[in-house]
Parts: structure tokens; C-alpha cells; sequence
């Protein structure tokens, strides 16, 4: 999907942007010329997960965007606000977040450690909350304000809670925060809303869960960048507010009907791996107001 120009200048605080999706929507962005905070942990070389924030900014510039790398672990108040204060002191402001940070462990209630069950809910939950907290003061001062979180549609259907219910709390806890902000901020130019994917998306995360066998039945990060731009490309006062996307429908909805393009094999582009929490991916969404 062609840019528009549409995030020219504008600031994105993008949490985990050193790799995966939130990687994805940051170069996206950066093709217009955006200013990107990547706001992720990874300073030195992981082991087993390619990228850090150095490398990420690199590929951002080359792309034609402006970077700021900045150590952030989301569960830490201190790291959060001093990233923030980087990021206006860089740019002067900060139009746009991008709650994607997350961590994940499907273990059933017996199986999760009590340490794991707090990293999910103080990275998803409490991160996502703390993130969009402090950049709040200055998107109250944006003429293109927008929360984006990464996370799924609300359902009481038990079958998404039975198996780990530990991180489903935790990953519906961020999309919680989208109903919540969203009411709160409705008045105020502020277009609060989750995006999540239709799909398995491969990610290097999701390989080492897994294991690469899923990625042929997984799509690329694309779609998902591809459709944040849709997203957050909508000036503030038309966007619906408070709604769950699919990545899918949104650019459906925006006149892109090859979704072959985005499968990682093709020869799969059927049979792909429905993501969690879609048991009906006619999730109800308000379509957006123009098409890119």
C-alpha cells in the first residue's frame, strides 16, 4: 500500500519498536518523513531475537524518517517519563502513540509462574496505561492525536479465557484502556482505538514460540503496518474512537483487496492460522471515514 504523506512531521512514541510489528508500523510511518521514538528495551544484541533500538533507528532514517532510540523498559515509571521528555525536547511534541510493547505466556492457571503472570500485567496492562499516561499532556496539545494499542476485541466467551487466562487479564487489560481513554477523551481530539491482527503474524517472537513451521501459515507485519497507516492517517476529529480493528478489514475498507500479498507463503494464503480472540472475524467495527 502506497504512502500518502499523510504522517509527514508528525511524532510517533512507539513502545517495542525495535522488531516484529511495532518495527513495521515505524518504518511505515517513516516513509512519510514521521519523527519515531523507539521506546523498547533491547539496547544490546538478544541471542536469539534479532534488532535493537540502534539498529531499528538506523533503518528508520534510511527510510526517510527521523529517529530517537531511547532505552525504555514499559514497567519502569522512570524510563517511561524520561523518554517522553527526549521525545518533546526532540521533536517539540508527540502526536501519535503506539501502544505495542506486550509480553505473552499461554500457561494455564497451575502452570504460571507468579513472576511471569506480573511481567504480562505490568508490560501489557500496566505499561500501556503508564505510556499513554505521560504522553497524554502533549497530545492534548496534537492536532493529530491518536492512542493506537495493539491488542484484541473484547469477548466474555470463556474458551479465551480457559486455556491462559493469566495473559488473557493482561492483554485485555490494554484493551480496556482503549474503551476507558477512549469515553474519557472523546471530547478532546484524542481517537483512542486497538488494532489486531486477522491472522498469525511472524514475528522472530512468534518463531521461538511456535516454531518457523507456523510462519507459512502466518502473514507478514505488513499487514499490520499497512493498516495502523490507515488508521492513524485519519485526522482525530473525523476517526471513530474507542473501536477494535482488524487489520484485514480496515484496509478492505480502504480499497486493498490482495491480501496475498501479505502471506509469508503464498501457497498457504488459505489456510491461514486465525489469531486468538477471533472467534467471528466479522468483529463490528465503524468503517473509517475515507479510504487511502
Amino acid at each position: 500500500m502506497q504512502n500518502n504523506g499523510s504522517l509527514r512531521g508528525k511524532t510517533l512514541f512507539i513502545t517495542g519498536a525495535s522488531r516484529g510489528i511495532g518495527k513495521a508500523i515505524a518504518l511505515k510511518a517513516a516513509r512519510d518523513g514521521a519523527n519515531v521514538v523507539i521506546a523498547a528495551k533491547t539496547s544490546d544484541p538478544h541471542p536469539k531475537l534479532p534488532g535493537t533500538i540502534y539498529t531499528a533507528a538506523e533503518e528508520i532514517e534510511k527510510a526517510g524518517g527521523k529517529a530517537l532510540a531511547c532505552i525504555v523498559d514499559v514497567r519502569d515509571e522512570k524510563q517511561v517519563k524520561a523518554a517522553v521528555k527526549a521525545a518533546v525536547d526532540k521533536f517539540g511534541g508527540i502526536d501519535i502513540v503506539v501502544n505495542n510493547a506486550s509480553a505473552i505466556s499461554l500457561t494455564s492457571t497451575l502452570d504460571t509462574e507468579m513472576k511471569r503472570y506480573d511481567l504480562m500485567h505490568h508490560i501489557n496492562t500496566r505499561g500501556t496505561f503508564l505510556v499513554s499516561k505521560e504522553c497524554l499532556p502533549y497530545l492534548l496539545k496534537s492536532k493529530h492525536a491518536h492512542i493506537l494499542n495493539i491488542s484484541p476485541p473484547l469477548s466474555m466467551k470463556p474458551i479465551w479465557f480457559g486455556s491462559h487466562v493469566a495473559y488473557t487479564m493482561a492483554k485485555y487489560g490494554m484493551s480496556m484502556c482503549v474503551l476507558g481513554m477512549a469515553e474519557e477523551f472523546k471530547d478532546r481530539n484524542i481517537a483512542v482505538n486497538a488494532l489486531w491482527p486477522q491472522t498469525a503474524i511472524q514475528t522472530a517472537a512468534i518463531d521461538m514460540l511456535s516454531g518457523s513451521e507456523a510462519a507459512k501459515y502466518s502473514r507478514k507485519t505488513d499487514i499490520m503496518a499497512d493498516a495502523a497507516y490507515v488508521i492513524l492517517s485519519q485526522a482525530p476529529t473525523k476517526a471513530p474512537t474507542g473501536q477494535f480493528y482488524i487489520d484485514e478489514k480496515v484496509l478492505r475498507n480502504a480499497g486493498i483487496t490482495d491480501m496475498k500479498q501479505y502471506a509469508v507463503d503464498p501457497s498457504h494464503a488459505d489456510e491461514l492460522q486465525l489469531d486468538f480472540f477471533l472467534e467471528d472475524v466479522d468483529v463490528y467495527q465503524k468503517p473509517l471515514k475515507s479510504k487511502i
